[in-house]
């Protein structure tokens, strides 16, 4: 059941934004830009048209073989309630970049793209469709306090689904734009910014990325990612982003992170999806910099958004961790719909899997 808006809003009322002397970085034109100066990948526009070429002829571009992820009934009785403050949090994959986030008595969901497919609809062509269920139905989620969303781009903001959800949305500057006509609060921060839900701490962090809805507005909505502190357990959520420096000084700012949520898909063409995306191996040495405890597999498997075959980042996953030597039970890929417990004390690091 979704938590009516009125309810959600409520939810939000004593929500407090920490500010902070930071000075949002931008180019001469007021666009947002990277810690290191840039913008938008250098060759979009060509990459764009290749894409759309793509779409339009079925021709080229990223490969048709390979399943989508491994998907698994979720626990809905468990995922109705909550769990209190001092008890471990949960976390569920819901596909791509979303997930249901549980902790300390609130619901969070973060980059939910709950519906059958994704993007604009150019020519009738578009729309990219999902190829594994959501981990739970927008009809079936308990009901949500906050929806967290890392950027604009339509694989993490999907409008559709926040509508339905009906609950305040946290992002980035410029994200209130794309809420006001929906009817949705929304919350607005920098990079370190804070704001509290029901006592649950989150933060906006930098991510190496960009921003696009519209020809008219790249970069003009802040990207970034997530990090969510409760009594028991600290989660980040990267967002989308390339390998960065960033990476070192968020782990060093939140010292002990209990998993990080890292995408290990969409990263070939190496020569363009770099500047954005993460490869398997690169994700690792981001989960290296952060010193986190758990890394959590996300983006990959469930939207077909580059050239890599769809099923092989956990495979390379898989075997950059044992040539680096990484223990197994610390690298986590979760199954579409599988919920994880997650907590400080290691008795609180495992899974919570459906019955049967």
């Amino acid at each position: 059941m979704i938590a009516p808006r009125a309810v959600a809003l409520l939810a939000l009322a004593s929500t407090a934004v920490v500010l902070t002397a930071f000075a949002q970085p931008r180019d001469e034109e007021g666009r947002f830009v990277n810690l290191d100066g840039r913008g938008a990948p250098a060759g979009l526009g060509r990459a764009m048209k290749v894409f759309l070429w793509d779409r339009l002829t079925g021709k080229g571009g990223p490969p048709r073989e390979g399943r989508g992820a491994p998907f698994v009934s979720p626990n809905l009785a468990l995922l109705a309630t909550p769990p209190r403050a001092g008890e471990p949090a949960r976390v569920t994959w819901l596909g791509h970049a979303g997930f249901l986030v549980q902790l300390d008595g609130i619901s969070l969901l973060v980059d939910p793209a709950l519906g059958p497919a994704i993007g604009p609809d150019v020519l009738g062509v578009g729309r990219i469709e999902r190829q594994v269920p959501p981990g739970v139905p927008v009809e079936k989620l308990p009901p949500i306090d906050a929806v967290l969303v890392t950027h604009s781009h339509y694989d993490h903001l999907d409008l559709p689904t926040l509508e339905r959800v009906g609950a305040p949305v946290v992002g980035g500057l410029g994200m209130e734009r794309w809420c006001r006509d929906r009817h949705l609060f929304a919350t607005e921060l920098r990079w370190w910014e804070t704001t509290t839900v029901r006592g649950v701490r989150i933060t906006f962090v930098p991510a190496h990325h960009w921003s696009r809805r519209t020809p008219f507005d790249t970069n003009r909505l802040l990207w970034g990612g997530f990090v969510i502190q409760g009594s028991a357990a600290t989660l980040y959520h990267s967002g989308d982003s390339a390998l960065f420096d960033g990476f070192k000084e968020i782990g060093a700012r939140f010292p002990g992170i209990d998993a990080a949520l890292l995408p290990i898909g969409a990263y070939e063409p190496a020569a363009f999806m770099q500047t954005m995306h993460m490869s398997p191996e690169q994700a690792l040495r981001a989960f290296g910099a952060l010193r986190a405890r758990t890394f959590v597999a996300m983006h990959w498997g469930t939207f077909r958004l580059a050239w890599e075959p769809f099923d092989e980042p956990p495979r390379k996953l898989e075997a950059e961790r044992a040539r680096l030597g990484i223990a197994r039970e610390r690298i986590r890929v979760p199954a579409v719909g599988e919920t994880l417990i997650v907590g400080h004390r290691p008795e609180l690091r495992g899974d919570a899997r459906p019955p049967g």
